[in-house]
């Protein structure tokens, strides 16, 4: 954590070269400052009274961002849970201890949001750079560039610091535009739930047969289950329209991904 600004850095900033970065950008009136002057800021740091509970709760936000579990998890889970094992394990009061760490959706989420504004911001001006430096090696102007794909992180399209950011102020007029592989990434991933059931009950009738045949013998399939399996056949019965457009949809998915 930067003594300075509070903000929780990423394992991947700890190296110096990055720590160095980080003082020049975000404190530019602090990089001639002395060691002894950093040594001073963390050793107040380490006599606060409130150490412990922000570490606890920075390790706690920090599973909760990976989880991907919404904020609200570490209030109304984590620190109930904490507290009924304290009771009737250690036998203490553990009320009063828990009421101290700061794990509440607003504090969870305005923390989350301080450590990847840096990550992202880091990580757009470093692709950039990349980018630049080896065109640059190569002789190539970056104004021969007029068009750039990206998918949708923000660090590629973040609006003051992510990639396309940085090469619209070097480059004017490039064309940004969202990758079409990971268009159907974007899909696969929001399929809805009735959708990813349907399909669910076709990998369920045949294992490995692709949707074009197996729509194609749709009703054959129907007769087969009909001493096998009753209640898949109705199942199947019930999404049969669901299972067209499914078929529809993966089919040009498939003449896209020849096209490419």
């Amino acid at each position: 954590m930067c003594l300075l600004c509070n903000k929780v850095l990423g394992n991947d900033a700890m190296k110096p070269s990055k720590l160095q970065d980080h003082l020049r950008r975000c404190h530019p009136d602090k990089t001639e400052k002395d060691l002894k002057y950093f040594q001073t800021l963390k050793d107040k740091f380490q006599k606060r009274p409130t150490l412990d509970r922000m570490f606890a709760s920075t390790s706690q936000r920090n599973d909760d961002a990976k989880s991907g579990k919404p904020h609200t998890i570490g209030e109304k889970l984590i620190l109930p849970a904490v507290e009924e094992v304290l009771k009737t394990v250690l036998h203490k009061p553990a009320s009063d201890i828990i009421k101290r760490i700061p794990l509440s959706n607003n504090t969870v989420e305005r923390r989350i949001d301080e450590m990847s504004s840096d990550i992202e911001s880091f990580l757009g001006e470093s692709i950039f750079h990349v980018l630049k430096n080896y065109f640059i090696e190569k002789a190539i102007p970056l104004s021969n560039i007029i068009s750039v794909a990206t998918d949708g992180a923000p660090a590629m399209v973040g609006r003051y610091r992510g990639f396309i950011s940085n090469l619209t102020q070097n480059v004017s007029g490039v064309l940004a535009k969202h990758c079409v592989i990971h268009r159907q990434h974007l899909v696969a991933k929001n399929l809805s739930v009735r959708l990813h059931e349907s399909l669910h009950l076709v990998i369920d009738a045949y294992a490995g047969c692709r949707l074009t045949r197996f729509f194609a013998l749709f009703e054959t399939i129907l007769e087969s289950l009909d001493t096998k399996d009753k209640i898949l056949k109705e199942n199947l019965m019930k999404r049969k329209t669901d299972i067209a457009y499914l078929t529809d949809l993966f089919t040009k998915f498939n003449m896209v991904n020849l096209q490419l």
